[in-house]
């Protein structure tokens, strides 16, 4: 069904904005040789894990001062906002918990801000920079580079996940006999939001695959010109509504499924993807790729909201699958 619904700025106020709401006190608690300060008591503390247990059950937050840091740490319960004092200079590099990833997230919510995240590898090929199993959850101005995945969650049909501004590099592979890894691999969750992202050189799977009831991917760019092995941009496998608009795709030659950029539906339909909304964005091939493509490949059924995009040659606008 073709619409053409102008698209504008309030369409895609940004709710991500919240994870910068973080109290500037945080930047000012660095003073002490502890690396990790809870800053609503200025207490330092040696390890993540510390720093966590120590707000416990309830809320807190945690500046992170500049650093490498191979640690880890698993947040059983509270609301925890994760931030670094620079952006992009707090860097957890390979250590995971639980087998799992750098941050194992199971309380009432977290936020995460300025954090990087890099060389997350285990042996089920899950490793993640962070792994949510419950709430929750926003991430704002962070980097999830050269791992198995860069965010795994599980399923929690009442809780949102906000992604704002971050970058996903180097990530999924599909060497694991459970099937692929993904950049993002959301469950199925009540809403996932992501906006002025970045996903590129993926290495397998799914730049972003999710089973949410409801998927907004705005402002964005998946350039995967660079990558190896890879599969679709969005991958909707269960049905969606919402919006997916405004992005930049680039498609790349070293393809494992290059049949399709969107695909909405492939798998278990749980959901309604009535009136998702697919307009505004620009998908076009990498210049050194001659095959041929669909924009949206479609195997629920529903009645899709697919209005104008600005379309490269070769590319199939639609198909029913």
């Amino acid at each position: 069904m073709e619409s053409r619904a102008r698209i504008t700025p309030a369409r895609l106020t940004l709710a991500a904005l919240a994870a910068c709401a973080i109290p500037a006190t945080a930047l000012l608690a660095q003073g002490g040789a502890a690396p990790f300060t809870v800053v609503e008591t200025g207490q330092g503390y040696a390890s993540l894990q510390q720093a966590v247990d120590a707000i416990g059950a309830g809320e807190g937050t945690i500046a992170i001062a500049d650093g490498t840091y191979r640690q880890c740490a698993v947040q059983e319960a509270g609301s925890v906002s994760y931030l670094a004092a620079q952006p992009g200079k707090a860097v957890f590099d390979g250590e995971t918990c639980e087998g799992k990833a750098a941050l194992v997230l199971r309380g009432r919510s977290a936020k995460v801000s300025g954090l990087v995240f890099r060389g997350m590898a285990v042996p089920d090929y899950n490793g993640a920079g962070i792994r949510l199993e419950q709430g929750d959850l926003t991430v704002a101005q962070s980097w999830f580079a050269d791992s198995q995945q860069g965010i795994l969650t599980a399923d929690d049909p009442s809780s949102t996940i906000v992604i704002d501004k971050s970058t996903f590099s180097g990530l999924g592979t599909c060497e694991g006999s459970g099937g692929c890894a993904h950049s993002i691999y959301i469950g199925d969750y009540g809403h996932l939001r992501v906006t002025r992202s970045r996903f590129e050189r993926g290495t397998g799977g799914h730049y972003v695959k999710a089973r949410a009831a409801r998927v907004d991917v705005a402002a964005s760019s998946f350039d995967d010109s660079a990558g190896r092995g890879t599969n679709y941009m969005i991958d909707l496998p269960a049905g969606a509504t919402g919006q997916i608009t405004n992005n930049w795709f680039v498609q790349g030659r070293d393809k494992e499924n290059y049949s399709a950029f969107i695909a909405v539906g492939a798998e278990d339909v749980n959901h309604s993807s009535d009136g998702l909304r697919i307009e505004g964005n620009d998908a076009r091939f990498a210049p050194s790729v001659s095959r041929s493509s669909t924009f949206v490949a479609d195997w629920s059924g529903d009645s899709l909201n697919i209005g104008p995009n600005a379309l490269g040659a070769r590319i199939q606008r639609f198909e029913e699958r």
